[in-house]
């Protein structure tokens, strides 16, 4: 890592990683040419990258992918999870080859190219990965010119006037900006995702959308509900006006508590009611913010397909998929909150359910998409709920 007062690359770079620290990591870039300026995290899984880069909850987020190979399948119009790009940039180890899958359409360095995502390859990942471990998640730049000139003070002047994630609501950012219905199912091989699949005499579900994750609302259609998407600032009169049977809320970016501003009255409106509730990551915070628990930065945060969760009702070990750099503070959940699951790698909270309300939420993705697929049953539970 070199100097930030020195502007020169190395010769055949054409891509840096400047950091609020000062340090400087050059590599080769790919993708679209300029810089953006955002948190830097890691990721761990070993697949689904252009699922990572599409979803939501990495808005203001540049990704270190820990796994060598990023880019070899290229890239294909369904394994997306939203229309468009939403992390900042992704830094590789290898450089991007070309595709050898059945199921490519594009190259990534294509993709990200269309989509204005900066890519950074020929980096040191797990040096990285071991500094973010050791120090946080650090505030930095990613930028790419193909003349290998960069102005680097400019650059280290931007990284280090970046606030940094906390304090910032991204929900608004992300959000449909207009409720709409979904009714497609999950995909198959040979066959794609199963197109208007919904039940039409199933319950209704009001999914408020912070950042959410198509695969969220297909596994919601699986288990048989009917799904209506509202705003992240929909009000408790816009969500009633769909009479819904149980309400979701979505993962999603940004610091929870500033999103809880506006979203947490809302919340403990529809928890009066008695009615199911459902969340997942951003949406586990929501709700704990609702019951009076508060939530935390984490030091270096949970990303990846291969997280172990313990179930504590029976012991099993779930494997999951995370996404997250804040939590639920455990110690603050009140007596109604019951703790339902446990990261088994740093022992922070992963789920709670209410005692007194039809209401629980976990931190983790049980619709993976990368990931493994042990917790799809939380769909089908909270469809359940709602035909009971």
């Amino acid at each position: 890592m070199a100097d930030p007062t020195s502007s020169r690359a190395p010769a055949g770079a054409t891509g840096v990683l400047v950091l609020a620290s000062g340090e400087l990591v050059w590599g080769r870039g790919f993708g679209a040419e300029g810089h953006k300026v955002g948190e830097v995290c890691f990721n761990t899984a070993m697949t689904g990258y252009q699922e990572i880069m599409t979803d939501p909850s990495y808005a203001g987020q540049i990704i270190n992918f820990t796994f060598p190979h990023i880019g070899n399948v290229g890239t294909n119009p369904e394994d997306i999870e939203a229309l468009n790009p939403h992390a900042l940039g992704a830094i590789v180890r290898q450089d991007v080859t070309d595709p050898s899958n059945f199921r490519s359409t594009q190259h990534f360095d294509s993709w990200m190219k269309a989509n204005g995502r900066i890519g950074l390859s020929g980096i040191d990942t797990r040096a990285l990965t071991r500094k973010i471990r050791l120090s946080g998640a650090p505030n930095g730049v990613i930028a790419h010119s193909a003349s290998g000139k960069f102005d680097i003070p400019a650059l280290f002047a931007e990284a280090k006037a970046w606030p940094g994630l906390e304090g910032m609501d991204l929900a608004k950012d992300v959000t449909t900006l207009q409720s709409y219905g979904w009714d497609d199912g999950l995909w198959t091989l040979g066959q794609g995702y199963a197109a208007h699949s919904a039940n039409p005499e199933g319950p209704k579900v009001v999914a408020v959308d912070y950042g959410i994750k198509r695969n969220i609302l297909r596994n919601l259609i699986d288990a048989g509900a009917r799904v209506t998407v509202v705003p992240a600032t929909a009000s408790f009169d816009d969500i009633m006006a769909h009479n819904p049977d149980g309400l979701f809320l979505s993962n999603g970016p940004g610091d929870p508590a500033a999103t809880g501003e506006y979203s947490v009255p809302v919340i403990q409106k529809w928890l009066e009611t008695k009615k199911p509730l459902f969340g997942i990551c951003l949406g586990h915070q929501m709700l704990g913010l609702a019951v009076g628990a508060t939530t935390i930065k984490m030091f270096q945060g949970h990303r990846g397909a291969n997280h172990p969760v313990k179930r504590l009702s029976d012991g099993a070990v779930e494997i999951t998929s995370m996404n997250h750099g804040f939590a639920v503070d455990a110690e603050t959940l009140p007596g109604n909150a019951r703790p339902t699951h446990v990261s088994l790698f740093d022992g922070s909270n992963c789920g709670f359910e209410l005692t007194d309300r039809p209401a629980f939420s976990v931190q983790y993705h049980p619709e993976a998409s990368p990931g493994p697929q042990d917790s799809h049953y939380l769909f089908e539970k909270f469809v359940g709920m709602l035909s009971s």
